[in-house]
Parts: C-alpha cells; structure tokens; sequence
C-alpha cells in the first residue's frame, strides 16, 4: 500500500505536539499498519485519525454512509490509540490477539477494539501486523455483516 498524502500529513500534525518516545511509536505504527494492509483498503484521514477503509465503491451499505472502518490511528491528550474493529466483531480474532500478547508476556492496554500505547516496545508488532495482514476485504466484510446481524464470526 502506497502511502497516502493526506495520512503522512496527519501524522506530522500529530507526532508536532508529542514527545518524541510517542511521535517515535507513532511513526512506528503507522509503518507497521501500512507495511501489513492487504489490498483493497484505502487510507484517508477521518477527523483527527489516519484510518483504513473499504471503499463506499467495494461496499455502500454502512450503517453510517461512510467508508467502513478496517484499522485507525490516532493521538489522544494521554496516549496513542490503534482502533482494530476487527478485534470486537470477532472473538476468534480477539482471543488470537490477546494470546500473543500473553504467550509474549506483554502487557496489552486495550478497551474494546482499541489498543493504546505511548512507546513502541510496549505493542506486540507481530501480533499487530498478523490482524491486519490476515484479513483481507472479503474477509472483514463477511466478519462485519455476521456481527451486525448479532452472529458470533469465527472467520
């Protein structure tokens, strides 16, 4: 996935304020996302987050009438956040996710879909990079039709 103009431009906007460990895992992660994307999602900036979606073209029926969300990353007052959706549609691919980070005996700081970080070292890179990479469009459309018709997904 190419880098996107506007992307790259929020994320100077976003790293100008923070110290430089939090604009470094910034960096870092916004790398890792791009570097793991499949094809077919774009990225775009959505209010204050760099976000990766699939195009209203792929697929218009959004509850909202906006591109549905794949990945996002932001800079909160305390912290970074990676919104991984994926992770609260499927339970399959949470529980895969919270087990890397056991089995590497890291410490996850997460909400619901929502990892948050200020340093680089704190995020399980392989585990982050193998959610997004494992899932490609096709994939995540069927996973986020089954959760909005109250399925538990596997896929």
């Amino acid at each position: 996935m190419t880098a996107g103009p506007a992307g790259a431009a929020l994320l100077d906007e976003l790293c100008a304020p923070l110290t430089p460990e939090r604009a470094g895992a910034l960096r870092t992660v916004y790398r890792l996302v791009r570097d793991a994307m499949p094809e077919g999602y774009e990225e775009a900036v959505s209010g204050r987050m760099i976000c990766w979606s699939v195009p209203l073209a792929r697929f218009p029926k959004t509850y909202n009438k906006q591109p549905l969300m794949f990945a996002a990353l932001a800079a909160t007052k305390g912290h970074n956040a990676l919104h991984l959706p994926l992770l609260y549609m499927s339970p399959a691919h949470d529980a895969v996710f919270r087990k890397a980070y056991a089995d590497a005996g890291q410490k996850l700081d997460m909400g619901k879909g929502c990892v948050r970080f200020t340093r680089a070292e704190a995020l399980n890179e392989a585990a982050i990079a193998q959610a997004i990479a494992a899932m490609p469009v096709e994939q995540f459309l069927a996973t986020y039709e089954a959760a909005r018709a109250g399925a538990s997904s596997a896929a």
